[in-house]
């Protein structure tokens, strides 16, 4: 029985109805090289066409169990769902029209996610996105794999491709064709900004991408110059001699509109003015701030000009 001191990974696969999920985990749960004695909880979080065969899995302590709403995802739950059966780690085949913070929100503190995979149907994935593009982005934003499977010859990938790298840049994706063909993305993503020029200039339509890379991986920004259009913003909250840069993105859709700023250190940071737009031009330091609450990427003041706001105020990924 696992203690509840004990790490228990946890393997989530994640899409909309017949994805592919079902099908998926059971192939993994009869393959020997993950199966090697442990106690598995599957936690089953919607029905479909395809139904588990245990009698197929290599280790037979596996259990099967059915989460009927999404109220039930709750801490105490899923920790006496691992209790009853013992077992040692969880795969969750999650329901794609829930969010995926009802779970994360949820699980016992010693629960880990090992892996995230996400599912979908090729030939209803494009649909999906543009009738529910939140829940198909919150499925995409932490995926460490996207798999596209019933893909046929003709489709195009670009499409398939920028949606997923609207939401991460971080996933691998794969392509699986009905004759079990399994091809990998291998379409380069640059950046759309040159990181080796002596300024970084950022241009309207790149703040987003600007921001999540920044944000992914700040380190390689310690040290660079760069000029952006931006908002800035008078905060209390914010330390003495400086002040608030950024713009509003939408990740999404409209109800997830947030604005994503930075902050501008400088000597004469008061005589800013509140809720104005500029072009601002300042060296980045990856350093710890109050503001941001641990380490960060702080901006120092170099110079700005005044500016009409973008053409776009929303900064958007595609």
């Amino acid at each position: 029985m696992n203690n509840k001191n004990e790490v228990v990974p946890v393997y989530l696969f994640t899409g909309f109805l017949e994805s592919g999920k079902t099908k998926f985990i059971q192939e993994t749960l009869e393959d020997k090289r993950f199966c090697r004695g442990e106690k598995t909880l599957i936690l089953l979080c919607e029905e479909g066409e395809e139904e588990y065969e245990p009698a197929n899995f290599v280790d037979k302590c596996t259990y099967i169990k059915l989460i009927e709403e999404e109220s039930q995802l709750t801490e105490e739950n899923l920790a006496a769902a691992l209790k009853e059966c013992g077992a040692e780690r969880v795969m969750v085949e999650y329901n794609g029209m829930w969010m995926l913070d009802s779970l994360y929100n949820n699980m016992p503190e010693n629960w880990t996610v090992y892996q995230e995979f996400m599912f979908a149907d090729a030939g209803t994935f494009l649909t999906y996105n543009n009738n529910m593009r939140s829940f198909v982005y919150d499925k995409l934003k932490s995926a460490e794999l996207c798999v596209f499977n019933r893909f046929k010859d003709g489709m195009d990938k670009m499409e398939f491709h920028k949606i997923v790298r609207g939401a991460t840049r971080r996933a691998d994706i794969a392509y699986e064709y009905s004759d079990d063909r399994i091809e990998y993305d291998d379409i380069e993503d640059p950046l759309p900004f040159d990181l080796e020029a002596p300024i970084v200039e950022i241009g309207d339509d790149d703040y987003a991408e600007w921001y999540r890379d920044i944000n992914d991986d700040p380190e390689k920004y310690d040290g660079k110059t760069v000029r952006f259009k931006c908002r800035c913003l008078q905060r209390n909250k914010v330390p003495k001699g400086s002040f608030i840069v950024g713009r509003h993105i939408m990740t999404c859709c409209v109800e997830d509109i947030q604005f994503a700023p930075f902050q501008c250190k400088w000597e004469n940071a008061e005589s800013v003015q509140d809720d104005t737009w500029v072009i601002l031009t300042a060296e980045i330091q990856y350093r710890f701030s109050r503001a941001y609450g641990g380490k960060g990427p702080v901006l120092t003041y170099i110079s700005s000009e005044p500016c009409e706001a973008p053409k776009q105020e929303v900064a958007t990924f595609y």
